[in-house]
């Protein structure tokens, strides 16, 4: 939810003059070695043969990351009072009609604590809505990114001008860096996976979004390779991925890189140093997937972008459906608190009533995803 090359928001605007290049090449790449021992069952872990051959059998994944717009956060999706069929199915609805064809989703623990079988009927009940929209979708299990703490129940309403005032983490702080934890999580995770290991409607499971980001750093690298080791001993069909999002991250980028089975990443750059990431990461010769990408005012666009990742055959899944209690209109470190419209939405592509932003980018949506 933050991009590539800093870290949260707090500190981000002193991270600008960074050479990714050099931080790549200097401190990423001799770790791949060193790192060795961490790989987590590689016997399990897909070759480049077979990732590739997988990929073969999608035409070009393109979509977004999905809340829909009556949902502030993960849990007032996915709990039994807030569970928002309507919405959801109008809003894939939206998304099919352009030619999104994947949608990335956040899952959380919290909501399995409640009820472990409501919520697993609950994703049934949205992969089917899904699939009736020719949507597949990846599921996100942990996530480092904004209030450190997450409470069943009723969610707090937006905070006016905010981005993503209400969205929580998973497991959370100090919560991800507590052993005693682990061994819940591990029947959390390997619950879901175990029910949903041969679903067709799946995509691929993103294990950790942005592991060590909220000035959490190392202190979730122990769960990020539990989280692959639980995954791997299920072994579900789909693909396991993390996204590589911070250059100085380097043990984590050596970590997910080598243990992911197609590599996934987040971006919010310009085009230029978009590509530039592109180049260094099809060094593995797997599949590419950028799971986050689009802030307008960073000059990161569908304009730019989109045709870019769609001519290289890299999956594009940009932050943001429909503009809602999530906030995500706003950008990141500029609140607005008056709640006024800002000068350049940051991200989404529709409005709550389902008119576009932007008509050009629903144009080009189309344009890109027409079979001719």
């Amino acid at each position: 939810m933050k991009y590539l090359l800093a870290p949260p928001p707090t500190t981000m605007k002193n991270k600008f003059k960074h050479v990714f290049t050099f931080v790549f090449v200097a401190h990423f790449a001799p770790l791949l070695a060193q790192i060795e021992p961490a790989i987590i069952a590689p016997d399990k872990i897909w070759s480049v043969q077979k990732a590739n051959q997988w990929y073969k059998n999608y035409a070009w994944i393109n979509g977004a990351n999905f809340l829909p717009s009556t949902a502030i956060n993960q849990l007032e999706m996915w709990q039994k009072e807030t569970f928002d069929t309507n919405t959801i199915d109008k809003e894939l609805g939206w998304a099919n009609n352009i030619g999104i064809n994947t949608m990335r989703v956040y899952l959380h623990s919290i909501a399995w604590r409640q009820d472990a079988k409501g919520f697993k009927n609950r994703i049934e009940t949205y992969l089917g809505i899904a699939e009736r929209h020719n949507i597949k979708t990846i599921f996100v299990f942990f996530d480092d990114c904004w209030n450190k703490k997450a409470y069943p129940g009723k969610q707090p309403e937006p905070k006016i001008g905010i981005h993503n005032s209400g969205w929580v983490q998973d497991p959370g702080d100090p919560n991800s860096n507590q052993p005693e934890n682990y061994p819940e999580l591990q029947k959390y995770v390997s619950d879901i996976l175990n029910h949903f290991k041969t679903d067709h409607r799946i995509l691929l499971w993103d294990l950790y979004n942005e592991p060590g980001n909220s000035g959490k750093n190392k202190n979730s690298l122990t769960l990020l390779q539990k989280v692959f080791e639980w995954a791997r001993a299920v072994n579900p069909k789909q693909p396991l991925s993390a996204g590589l999002w911070n250059w100085e991250f380097t043990e984590f980028n050596a970590f997910q890189a080598l243990n992911s089975d197609i590599i996934t990443y987040h971006n919010y750059e310009e085009q230029p140093l978009h590509q530039r990431t592109i180049n260094l990461l099809q060094t593995f010769a797997k599949p590419l997937i950028c799971t986050e990408y689009m802030a307008r005012p960073r000059n990161s666009r569908f304009s730019t972008i989109l045709p870019m990742l769609k001519n290289q055959n890299i999956g594009a899944i940009n932050w943001g459906l429909v503009a809602g209690k999530s906030n995500t209109i706003y950008a990141w470190d500029t609140p607005l608190p008056h709640g006024e419209q800002p000068v350049e939405w940051f991200h989404d592509i529709f409005n709550p009533d389902g008119t576009a932003y932007r008509n050009d980018e629903i144009l080009l949506f189309k344009k890109l995803n027409s079979k001719k």
